[in-house]
């Protein structure tokens, strides 16, 4: 999860004029990365030689 300082830092990198988009967009990825982050941490992932055995062959076909 995000806190206020992340988000506010990541505001700060921002030119002085942005769209929302800009800025949802950002947020977004901030949230994706920080939540891919953890679940590497907990050990939720998913090794390369099972990739391609499932998901990775489903998706190149």
């Amino acid at each position: 999860m995000l806190n206020k300082q992340q988000v506010i830092d990541s505001i700060q990198q921002l030119p002085d004029q942005f769209s929302i988009d800009d800025l949802i967009e950002r947020v977004i990825v901030m949230e994706k990365i920080e939540r891919g982050l953890i679940q590497s941490q907990k050990g939720e992932i998913v090794p390369d030689s099972d990739l391609e055995k499932t998901k990775l062959s489903k998706w190149l076909s």
